[in-house]
């Protein structure tokens, strides 16, 4: 038997409960743990002040190091681009959708000053640039949650990743699916990560065959660009990876949080070497200025 470990908000569980299906049809015996992590008891403060290095996934990744747990299901965007050591990103299953979706109205038809929760520094900042005379507030809570203070009036609208709206069956409620010319997706949004330790064992090997080519290529030029930023998670940095007629396309944004400056970059390269592609794309926008944004956002 395997033990997977996850988060517990309804969208966590779901992840965990399709990765075992997939291993169960696989001939493989799981069980599911839940456990509680900082960024689920860190709910007073928002992501930007706290930082979220780690605050996803640090006390699965413990488990998993103890022997307690054999795989964890992470949304991959929660995950720092360095692992602990002893651990390792066994898999990566086909990705979702990977653009953000807006819930309440589309972007055009709302008024200017409209309140637009989002707890994602990334998402703020390009709504700022997208959209100036919108009030942006903060929003914490699972989607659930975040729906709900929707519905009670809190907010005109609220940003949420599309790919967490499919997989609960909440798709419907999404104004709009916002472009990635207009909104670039975190990196690693829309796409699941199996961990295990890097023993070469059976949880390994087990979760190794759920692995996704394209979309491993794609979130490995991502998170290749993002490390070589020297951003975590909560930083005003998004990445769009696809995998087009055998090359990698990639688009890349870094953002002041203000909204006030904004840098694009476009890059394509081999599928074959999509951490070399990241790369490349980062040096060009630390070349353009992106390092003075990064320097005056808080560390994570």
């Amino acid at each position: 038997m395997l033990t997977i470990g996850t988060r517990g908000s309804a969208l966590a569980q779901w992840q965990a409960r399709w990765v075992a299906a997939r291993l169960e049809s696989l001939g493989e015996t799981i069980r599911i743990e839940i456990i509680h992590t900082t960024g689920d008891r860190t709910l007073d403060v928002t992501l930007a002040q706290v930082g979220t290095k780690g605050m996803f996934t640090k006390e699965i990744e413990e488990a998993l190091l103890a022997g307690s747990i054999d795989l964890a299901v992470h949304s991959l965007k929660d995950m720092p681009t360095e692992l602990p050591a002893g651990l390792t990103l066994a898999a990566v299953p086909e990705r979702e959708d990977a653009r953000d979706a807006l819930v309440g109205r589309a972007l055009s038809a709302l008024p200017a000053g409209s309140r637009v929760g989002t707890s994602s520094l990334r998402r703020a900042a390009q709504l700022r640039a997208l959209r100036p005379d919108l009030e942006i507030l903060d929003i914490r809570g699972n989607v659930d949650t975040r729906l709900r203070k929707l519905d009670e009036g809190r907010y005109d609208a609220i940003l949420l990743a599309s790919a967490g709206l499919t997989r609960l069956g909440w798709s419907h409620r999404a104004a709009e699916l916002l472009d990635p010319s207009q909104m670039c997706p975190a990196v690693g949004q829309g796409a699941l990560a199996i961990e295990t330790r890097d023993d070469g064992g059976a949880a390994f090997h087990a979760a190794a065959r759920l692995d996704h080519a394209p979309t491993r290529a794609a979130v490995t030029a991502e998170r290749a660009l993002l490390a070589s930023l020297g951003g975590g998670c909560q930083v005003p940095v998004g990445a769009h990876a696809t995998l087009v007629d055998g090359s990698l396309h990639l688009r890349a944004v870094v953002v002041a949080p203000d909204g006030s400056r904004l840098l694009t970059r476009q890059d394509r390269g081999p599928a074959s070497a999509p951490g070399a592609l990241g790369r490349t794309a980062a040096e060009a926008l630390l070349a353009s200025g992106a390092a003075l944004i990064l320097a005056a956002v808080p560390p994570a």
